[in-house]
């Protein structure tokens, strides 16, 4: 198992405490090089992490990400972010097309949409990959073990 940690959409316009609505229109408009658009002080970035900048909802559309997964020769995702009915949820599909193992950590996406999120939640969870616990996949890893049900 090699597994790799994809954070998306962890920048300070989306994690700002705003009403639905305003974050709706800032998924949008999110512009490159501006304070909105910086990775949110608190998620701490090491030197050997590599950030993909995207324009649309998956991480893979128009990106390096996919070559730079295959070069570590990596096999198991581990999706967290936000926001699980949109960015999430077309990773994790591009992923699974492209024969990734998907894991998603209920404890670390998140959405503005509950009921939307809840539904996404419910679709990929077994067919394009699985919904775990943060220590499940913690222990997945200490082990070296693929999980069994995807």
């Amino acid at each position: 198992m090699k597994p790799c940690l994809l954070i998306i959409d962890l920048q300070n316009d989306f994690l700002a405490p705003l009403d639905a609505s305003v974050v709706t229109s800032l998924i949008a408009s999110v512009i490159e090089g501006t304070e909105g658009a910086q990775l949110h002080p608190d998620l701490e970035v090491s030197k050997n992490d590599v950030t993909i900048i995207k324009k649309r909802y998956s991480a893979f559309f128009g990106t390096t990400l996919d070559q730079h997964l295959q070069e570590q020769k990596v096999d198991h995702l581990v999706l967290c972010g936000i926001n699980t009915h949109a960015c999430i949820r077309t990773a994790a599909i591009d992923a699974y097309q492209r024969d990734y193992r998907v894991l998603l950590p209920r404890e670390c996406i998140g959405s503005y949409d509950d009921e939307h999120a809840r539904v996404t939640l419910r679709y990929l969870d077994g067919k394009i990959g699985r919904v775990v616990g943060v220590e499940d996949v913690v222990e997945m890893v200490r082990q070296d073990r693929r999980p069994k049900h995807i």
